[in-house]
């Protein structure tokens, strides 16, 4: 399975890596997350998963 891993973080109205905002209901956007998209050949779909960042990675974040 090969794996894309971006970071998602507000810009503006919009998120960077685009993410319709129905599909984040789940998370808590006031905390930094990675956006994980995985695509599994075998039966040519792709997944999209979330995964909290740790405190010290989120930190490393910087606005410009």
């Amino acid at each position: 399975m090969t794996t894309i891993k971006r970071k998602l973080y507000r810009r503006g109205s919009s998120f960077e890596t685009t993410i319709p905002m129905p599909i984040l209901f789940a998370c808590d956007l006031k905390k930094k997350h990675n956006v994980l998209f995985k695509f599994d050949s075998d039966c040519n779909r792709w997944y999209i998963e979330f995964e909290e960042m740790s405190e010290s990675a989120a930190r490393g974040i910087k606005k410009r």
